[in-house]
């Protein structure tokens, strides 16, 4: 059975195979010629339906028809190849019924953490992601870490190497969607698998990291994309206890994207704007959603353009201890980074000093263009005077949630 497709427009469409003789299609408007050895019949697909098409036979009235039961089809979960029937509520409950991944995330934690440099390296803050693939010449490796109750997300194709990776403390269902179809993107025409690691996110004592787990698992878990889950390491299987109080074993974690190796890291250079990027996040709340950061058919970094309001307590906050700051905006006070409060500082002076960041940081509503240089790894901001349009996913969404 063949399947040549026809693309309009602008929306990038999905084809995933399903089952053993059937097609899943999403599109907004896609053609396609479904093939057998005696027929060859044409489908249309509209309006970002979904469907299975079911084989052709010689007798069929209507070769055209895409079973209407299935128009609403969803795809799920993997475990080992096999779709789980629903997301798991409890994590204990689910390791329990999946312990191979404690045996996983035990080998994970017990790596020593490598330390990376800013040579080729491209590093995600909070509620970023970034996506690329082998043949990348200024990329091989993703990283981000400060993690606590965040978890961290690393998607790769088995067939094409393309990988993507984010930490985010949110669920942004539109946000993930975008970062699959990227990979997909980047996928077509190789055989294989979305593979899924979920890593971060330790047993604190307020219940903030499991209420995210189940969230993130049940929002994949109704995700138009077949993801094979490999890794979970989450909650008690990346947590160790100290004088009776729980500790995150993983703060860090680094992906190799030409061979997919996944370890703990520590990272001695976080890329451009870090301040600006923080503010993003620090002053939105729950309404910013999940920023694209990377175009790897151009190996450059592109920072927004974004906006954020001015923070009326920018001032009182900056004469604030470091004890305040870090008791009253860190999720987790006792386990927090030790550059957190620092980090934190210069994101509030900035704030401060940029209060309307459209004005003064993203002249004429363009991006803050980077390059990265080979011999120091530093990505160097350039100026482009023809600016090929490129769209990060909006940056308020509504689809957030624990």
């Amino acid at each position: 059975m063949m399947l040549s497709c026809v693309f309009e427009g602008s929306f990038w469409t999905s084809m995933i195979p399903h089952w053993s003789d059937c097609w899943t299609v999403r599109s907004t408007s896609l053609n396609c010629r479904y093939q057998t050895r005696n027929h060859e019949k044409e489908i249309q697909f509209s309006n970002s339906t979904w469907g299975r098409v079911a084989p052709l036979k010689a007798d069929s009235a209507d070769p055209r028809t895409v079973d209407p039961c299935l128009q609403s089809l969803k795809m799920v979960l993997l475990i080992n190849g096999v779709p789980i029937d629903d997301a798991p509520r409890d994590m204990n409950n689910f390791f329990h019924q999946f312990p191979h991944f404690k045996e996983s995330a035990s080998a994970l934690c017990s790596m020593k953490p490598q330390v990376v440099g800013p040579l080729s390296l491209l590093y995600i803050f909070q509620r970023e992601f970034g996506v690329t693939y082998p043949h990348d010449n200024k990329i091989s490796i993703l990283g981000t870490d400060d993690v606590t109750t965040s978890h961290i997300i690393v998607l790769r194709h088995t067939g094409s190497g393309a990988t993507g990776i984010s930490q985010i403390d949110r669920v942004f269902e539109e946000g993930l969607s975008t970062m699959i179809q990227r990979i997909q993107a980047l996928s077509y025409h190789y055989d294989g698998r979305l593979e899924l690691h979920i890593i971060g996110g330790f047993a604190d004592t307020k219940g903030i990291s499991h209420q995210l787990s189940t969230s993130l698992l049940q929002c994949l878990h109704k995700l138009r994309a077949e993801m094979d889950l490999i890794t979970c390491t989450v909650n008690e299987l990346c947590t160790i206890h100290r004088n009776g109080m729980p500790w995150p074993v993983i703060y860090g974690i680094g992906v190799n994207a030409k061979t997919g190796d996944i370890f703990p890291a520590t990272f001695t250079d976080k890329g451009p704007d870090l301040d600006i990027r923080n503010a993003r996040t620090l002053t939105g709340g729950d309404t910013v959603g999940m920023l694209e950061v990377y175009d790897c058919t151009r190996e450059e970094l592109r920072i927004g353009p974004f906006s954020y309001g001015p923070m009326r307590s920018v001032d009182l906050l900056l004469q604030q201890s470091d004890d305040f700051l870090r008791q009253n905006l860190s999720t987790s006070p006792e386990v927090a980074p030790p550059l957190f409060v620092p980090h934190l500082r210069s994101t509030l002076k900035r704030i401060k000093d940029d209060p309307y960041p459209s004005v003064t940081l993203f002249h004429s509503n363009l991006p803050r263009f980077y390059r990265k240089d080979d011999i120091s790894g530093q990505w160097l901001r350039y100026q482009k005077e023809d600016v090929v349009p490129w769209s990060p996913i909006s940056q308020t969404s509504t689809q957030a949630y624990y």
